[in-house]
């Protein structure tokens, strides 16, 4: 989305987001799962069935969490082949010199299986987890105006944030669970933790729907999909440069900016929060009110169109946030 956005986040607000869902990776409390039928079918690399358009279940899922930690991100982690996770695909077959097919056949499962760590742990529900309030999100703009933060509706979409992950998976696994309740021992994907690298070139890709991160020697730090712009405001072909990075930012709303808005309808100041207009993090540009940012809506990045800014899930770009830096140049492509 194009927007006006004011560098306004407070002290509190960054210690909450440096431990919430979409911050980076940390040291988890986990173990290795306990074994339900499931389970033992995503963390068995022996088989080497071919994944392609259309499929879903286990060794999609083995799949996804594979890709999350090769950095090479396949969206929300859902057990369904969807177009993110294509694109994860042959983003990885491409820089492993594999002819780019979207299938995972018997030559690419060997290289995602050479990372042999346990892909899913089982993890303690914290109090930290559970703090709310979880509130059910007003539609109306001026409503959430009033609001102080637009946070998770459910514990269990923040879990799903922590995760990487679809509620509807975390369910799936722990079908016997309860995602809101502090001390349940529940199983997640174990995704990707390692601290990320300095990025000195960010490439947004159009045509290929990705935001790719390189740093020292040209190298492939990262790949991420996004939704980039529409027919009404198209992505800004050219080269720029990141001027300023906001965590939780809050959100300057003009309809003067929204070609479908009416422009009767009265500006907003909307407060930050996972559920912000612009997700966990804002990478602004020095094309005046683009930028790369989060969403609110992890399940439909690359599904729908942006108003012209590049959207991407809200712990993918809270990983790139951390990644560049002011002044390095960002390449739009088409």
């Amino acid at each position: 989305m194009r927007l006006t956005y004011l560098l306004v986040v407070t002290a509190s607000i960054l210690a909450w987001a440096g431990a919430g869902a979409a911050g980076p990776a940390k040291k988890r409390t986990g173990t290795r799962a306990p074994r339900s039928l499931a389970a033992n079918e995503i963390e068995d690399s022996t088989k080497a069935d071919a994944v392609g358009p259309g499929a879903a279940g286990t060794r999609v899922v083995r799949a996804q969490i594979l890709l999350d930690r090769a950095r090479f991100s396949p969206g929300e982690i859902d057990g369904v082949y969807g177009d993110d996770f294509g694109i994860a695909v042959k983003g990885y077959q491409e820089s492993h010199d594999l002819k780019p097919t979207g299938t995972i056949d018997a030559e690419m499962w060997p290289l995602l299986n050479s990372d042999a760590g346990p892909l899913l742990l089982t993890y303690a529900i914290t109090q930290r987890d559970e703090r709310g309030p979880f509130l059910p999100l007003p539609r109306d703009t001026q409503e959430k105006a009033k609001m102080k933060w637009l946070g998770f509706e459910t514990s269990a979409e923040k879990l799903g944030e922590r995760f990487h992950s679809s509620p509807k998976l975390l369910s799936e696994l722990n079908p016997d669970k309860k995602l809101d309740t502090v001390g349940e021992r529940v199983t997640v994907p174990s995704v990707r933790h390692s601290v990320p690298r300095l990025a000195l070139r960010v490439v947004v890709s159009k045509s290929k729907r990705t935001v790719i991160a390189y740093g020292a020697g040209d190298k492939e730090l990262a790949q991420y999909p996004a939704t980039i712009g529409d027919t009404h405001d198209p992505l800004p072909i050219g080269h720029w440069t990141i001027t300023g990075i906001v965590h939780y930012p809050w959100f300057n709303y003009d309809p003067e900016h929204f070609w479908n808005a009416d422009p009767k309808q009265a500006k907003a100041v909307l407060p930050p929060g996972p559920n912000n207009p612009a997700g966990a993090a804002w990478i602004g540009l020095s094309k005046e009110h683009y930028g790369i940012h989060g969403t609110p809506d992890p399940g439909n990045v690359r599904h729908g169109e942006s108003a012209g800014c590049i959207r991407m899930t809200n712990w993918d770009v809270d990983e790139l946030s951390r990644m560049v830096r002011r002044g390095i140049p960002v390449f739009l492509e088409e």
